[in-house]
């Protein structure tokens, strides 16, 4: 099924969260983002896609950031799709290697495929669930719990999101904040799944820091080190029991395969906006699994058409470990679409044709600060 592009729409949005959300890089306490639509013909019908990009205002989890994504898939990336497209056969599945000339910009490059797979699947009236062949209609979920101010606020915190009926938690740390922190909320909870997230922000100078966390029973260490750290985190490894998880480490199948084959991860978390889109992520997702490697499902606080193929994805059978899937209500007052609501500690894999629902026209255009429309 060969698509034809007519032009992209992309919309800055800014949307206010429930409460700040603080890491070891920075606090936002809005998320602007960038939500992408594509229209497109297929088979002299018109129908529209709809894909959201996970880079940030600032370059500060990545190089990327929102303006960035703008000007290089106005100036670079849609241009190649145009050229593609002149020469006929234009899919969602070679969307990625034609965009392959332009070195990095993997958010970018994500939300654009993200757009014509959804364009493609619901031309094809198929789900993303049946189109990765999942059998799964629901994923466990967790949720990402931020810095905090105190000890006794984080330990209020986290005993919410256990009412609220979350099977994992995972906490953000920085130096400062990792040791006191992890120990309450053990001691409060000896049996709850516990991970940290230290977002690049140690050195292995650390590690006698950092394995002192080892006391704790923690499901794993997620990058504790830079992002082009991976021989010292297969360093660290060695000498922590805690599992090492890569995030940031790992942008495509090839860093994985080398992560696994260096010992630097155990698990890696896979985020399809971080590796260049949801095929990629599959790739990642095989590979992990033939070398039986744990996958888990991280997120960029997306709305729902992002949480939507986010779950979708992590019914993959490699996917063993609970992801950032949380509720829509965990980040958002007002989602896009349809909120995600915690079921019984899971979250339900939508079955509808495309990635995900259709943004509700009303509250896509409340939070909309600028559009940006790009003919192809």
């Amino acid at each position: 099924m060969a698509i034809i592009i007519k032009d992209f729409t992309f919309s800055s949005l800014e949307i206010p969260l429930v409460t700040p959300f603080t890491t070891s890089f920075s606090t936002q306490t809005a998320r602007k983002m960038l939500v992408v639509q594509v229209h497109t013909e297929v088979d002299g019908t018109s129908v529209s896609g709809w894909g959201e990009c996970g880079a940030l205002a600032e370059p500060v989890y990545s190089e990327e950031y929102t303006a960035g994504v703008l000007d290089v898939s106005e100036r670079f990336l849609l241009p190649l799709l145009a050229a593609a497209q002149r020469d006929g056969g234009l899919t969602a599945e070679t969307v990625g290697h034609y965009l392959e000339p332009i070195v990095g910009h993997r958010m970018a490059k994500s939300a654009i495929e993200m757009a014509v797979l959804d364009a493609q699947l619901r031309a094809a009236g198929v789900s993303f669930k049946d189109y990765l062949g999942v059998t799964r209609d629901k994923v466990p979920s967790g949720v990402s719990v931020g810095i905090q101010d105190s000890v006794p606020r984080l330990l209020d915190v986290v005993d919410g999101y256990l009412a609220e009926g979350y099977q994992r938690i995972k906490l953000k740390i920085k130096p400062g904040w990792d040791v006191d922190p992890v120990r309450a909320v053990r001691e409060a909870h000896p049996d709850v799944p516990l991970q940290v997230d230290a977002n690049a922000t140690y050195t292995l100078v650390d590690a006698a820091q950092l394995r002192k966390l080892d006391a704790y029973d923690l499901l794993l260490i997620e990058q504790p080190l830079a992002e082009d750290d991976m021989r010292q985190h297969a360093e660290l490894a060695r000498v922590m029991r805690t599992p090492m998880c890569l995030d940031e480490s790992v942008v495509s199948a090839a860093s994985a395969a080398d992560a696994i084959s260096m010992g630097a991860a155990a698990i890696i978390n896979i985020k399809p906006s971080r590796v260049g889109g949801y095929l990629e992520a599959r790739r990642i997702h095989d590979i992990a699994r033939a070398h039986g490697t744990a996958v888990w499902c991280g997120g960029m606080l997306e709305t729902g058409i992002g949480r939507g193929a986010n779950a979708a994805l992590a019914g993959l059978p490699g996917f063993t470990l609970p992801g950032d899937i949380s509720a829509s209500s965990r980040f958002y007052e007002h989602d896009i679409t349809t909120p995600f609501v915690l079921e019984d500690g899971f979250i339900r894999i939508p079955t509808g044709p495309g990635l995900c629902e259709e943004p509700n026209a009303d509250a896509l255009a409340g939070f909309t600060t600028a559009t940006h429309v790009f003919p192809v």
